[in-house]
């Protein structure tokens, strides 16, 4: 715990706040309380982060001390700011870019061995702007990480694959987690640094690289190569392995799990994602497509592109979409009941029929979130409603809406985490000897 300064008060007390843990996990909830104040004091608790990209990110709630001068997040209602009710974690999902930063942007962890670093600052009054003005009655700093203690990192070159593996401390063997990413292309690790906390071994694949997307192509051999050497891994339970899609990552996951011969995952999960374009060949040609309807994109009012009706309706063509009737293990499909980007509830539902009929519906579970968009992402992650996008299959920047609202959208991203953790330790652990999370 970090203290910067303190500001005496006019009762002659100087408040203090803290929080706790002082460093975490970033899907470990954290305690931030302030005593000393006046009774009955109207603050404002503040918390600022500046991004990689050197942008700064703000959220703050509107509190009330109770009697005694404490204000406890945890407990007490915010009545105003960029959350409002009791929010135990509203200071870190309702983070926005301060007043003036570039339009589009959103909030990714690249280099993570390195910290989240957040300041959290408590000001007199009820304040909606102006904090870099304004001196705080008091400061502390916590670090959220994705990677615990003793978490190995292991840069994967092997066979053409590129990715980064994520091992947990000790000797292991651990279950296996080959972890994709979608349409936005590149190597994507902290949701992989997150699950190896939790003691799987994890292994983010890059796919798509976006520089070489005109002049690479990744064929079905690919991830059946990224899955064998994460297999062949010594701390690696080789019959235990998982594979975990989010967008396009969604429907590379489904269609190796329905038809390769080489990929026989022990369980699988799917956020925000369709059976429709198969990937039974080629990255390539699941673009080529998913080119041919792009004229069904929409534009709203502000510029954004809904790109979730280019695969509506639902084919009935058994041939344009993967026969998941085929898939022999169980499957965790998460969607977001207002996903723009995907049309993952009707794709949920077809799979849900042809699952039915080809009688291995009870592997399936679908976990269906009202007002969450399609970025669901590990938990306290801020919302992005719509943010920039490079379009790989038209080769041009825009402004994506994933769509979603903020506080459904948190809830989602906390409870779906939960869940997910908790079906792949019971399709992947065969026993109790496995390290669970490791604490910072």
């Amino acid at each position: 715990m970090a203290f910067l300064w303190t500001v005496t008060t006019e009762n002659g007390t100087c408040p203090l706040l803290t929080v706790q843990p002082s460093r975490g996990l970033v899907d470990e909830k954290f305690q931030i309380i302030i005593v000393n104040l006046l009774p009955n004091q109207e603050v404002t608790i503040h918390c600022l982060h500046q991004s990689e990209d050197k942008d700064f990110w703000e959220a703050f709630g509107h509190y009330i001390s109770d009697e005694h001068g404490t204000v406890t997040v945890a407990k007490d209602e915010s009545l105003g700011g960029t959350y409002k009710g009791t929010e135990q974690m509203g200071l870190l999902w309702s983070m926005r870019p301060i007043p003036g930063s570039r339009s589009g942007l959103r909030l990714r962890k690249t280099n993570i061995l390195t910290p989240m670093v957040i300041h959290v600052s408590v000001y007199s009054g009820h304040l909606c702007q102006g904090f870099n003005e304004t001196t705080p009655l008091a400061t502390s700093v916590t670090e959220r990480w994705y990677v615990a203690p003793g978490v190995q990192r292991v840069n994967v070159r092997e066979k053409g694959v590129r990715g980064t593996l994520f091992l947990p401390p000790g000797p292991g063997p651990y279950p296996g987690v080959l972890d994709l990413w979608g349409g936005g292309g590149g190597l994507v690790e902290y949701r992989s640094a997150l699950l190896a906390s939790h003691g799987f071994a994890s292994m983010a694949l890059e796919y798509l690289a976006p520089e070489e997307l005109r002049t690479v192509d990744v064929h079905v051999s690919y991830f059946e190569n990224a899955y064998q050497i994460l297999q062949n891994h010594p701390k690696v339970q080789k019959d235990h392995l998982a594979m975990l899609g989010l967008s396009f990552g969604s429907a590379v996951t489904l269609s190796m799990a329905a038809y390769s011969k080489i990929i026989k995952p022990q369980c699988c999960v799917c956020i925000s994602g369709s059976h429709v374009v198969p990937v039974d060949k080629s990255v390539f040609e699941a673009f080529e497509e998913i080119k041919k309807q792009m004229y069904k994109v929409r534009m709203n009012e502000e510029n954004q592109v809904i790109q979730r009706d280019i695969i509506l309706p639902i084919p009935s063509d058994p041939a344009l979409k993967v026969d998941v009737g085929r898939i022999k293990c169980p499957l965790l499909l998460v969607n977001g009941g207002d996903d723009q980007n995907w049309a993952s509830v009707e794709s949920a539902a077809d799979m849900e029929m042809m699952m039915e009929k080809a009688g291995n519906r009870h592997l399936l579970t679908v976990l269906t979130y009202p007002d969450a968009g399609h970025l669901i992402e590990p938990p306290y992650t801020p919302h992005f409603r719509a943010t920039n996008f490079m379009m790989q299959e038209m080769k041009e920047k825009i402004v994506m809406l994933w769509g979603g609202q903020t506080k459904p959208h948190a809830y989602a991203q906390e409870d779906s985490w939960n869940k997910i953790l908790a079906f792949l330790k019971k399709h992947l652990y065969f026993s109790s000897n496995f390290a669970v999370k490791a604490k910072l």
